[in-house]
């Protein structure tokens, strides 16, 4: 094996993608059975993972995908996500919480309920996902190459942006909150933990608004470098992030948007 492709490999690694049938999920769970990991794909319809895994593995990657029914909305479905990893491995190099909801209203029309529901995948559910397959992440970790943690946050999460979907966007400054946090807590069990914060991709949550070419296409328009993400940009973040070359980052939010995040409206002197 050169050089480089020992340096970013993620062979024989065991990771778990969390909502990893659909989205930017799938899309990191290709990536990195691709690149030679086992991925255990896990989202509330194990149907759909188990149909991806194998739309995965027929790829002919040298990793490979195996898909199951797992919930981080409520403690109970954490309880048993992490008996079902534990049922299939002693130890989890790679962690990726990708699961999450959104919920789109008015201001005026913004109900109480969404709060709930969001904050509990997206936040809570996180946590304790993380909390309670620490000590299979610590089983794999070392000083050379620790265990490997990926939060899904956002760009909504770093800009003061709603369009409408509130509790979204909180959630996910919270996530980039909580990401450095667990950083910290975590480093001395040899455990990094990142966030990618992506911008503009094509997923089920974000159908209404890339669906058509043309939405993509106007969408893409409105990014710094002229498109929409693709599949390899987030995959290839996270084969990074995962491998030895990544071994020294942790706390980071990774904004993968294309600079959306850069982008501002403030003028100061210049109509001066």
């Amino acid at each position: 094996m050169g050089y480089v492709d020992e340096l970013f490999s993620v062979r024989g690694k065991t990771a778990l993608v969390t909502g990893g049938a659909t989205g930017i999920g799938r899309m990191i769970a290709t990536g990195l059975a691709q690149a030679g990991a086992r991925v255990l794909i896990a989202s509330r319809k194990g149907e759909d993972c188990a149909r991806v895994a194998d739309e995965i593995n027929a790829l002919g990657g040298e990793g490979t995908a195996e898909g199951f029914a797992g919930d981080v909305g409520t403690e109970e479905g954490v309880t048993a996500l992490v008996e079902a990893v534990k049922s299939r491995t002693g130890k989890l190099e790679i962690l990726v919480n990708n699961a999450g909801v959104s919920w789109g209203a008015s201001y005026e029309e913004f109900p109480h309920a969404a709060w709930a529901k969001v904050m509990a995948v997206n936040v809570a559910g996180l946590f304790t996902l993380t909390r309670d397959l620490t000590p299979l992440l610590r089983a794999a970790g070392s000083d050379e190459d620790p265990a490997r943690v990926i939060n899904l946050g956002s760009v909504m999460g770093t800009q003061p942006l709603a369009d409408g979907a509130y509790s979204y966007t909180a959630a996910k400054a919270a996530v980039h909150h909580l990401t450095r946090t667990l950083a910290n807590e975590l480093a001395e069990r040899r455990i990094t933990v990142n966030a990618f914060a992506p911008g503009p991709f094509q997923s089920k949550m974000t159908a209404f608004a890339t669906a058509r070419d043309d939405q993509v296409e106007r969408i893409g328009a409105g990014v710094p470098l002229g498109r929409i993400g693709a599949p390899e940009d987030v995959a290839g973040a996270a084969i990074y992030l995962c491998s030895r070359a990544g071994a020294y980052i942790t706390g980071a939010i990774l904004p993968i948007d294309g600079g959306v995040s850069t982008q501002h409206g403030i003028r100061l002197f210049k109509d001066a």
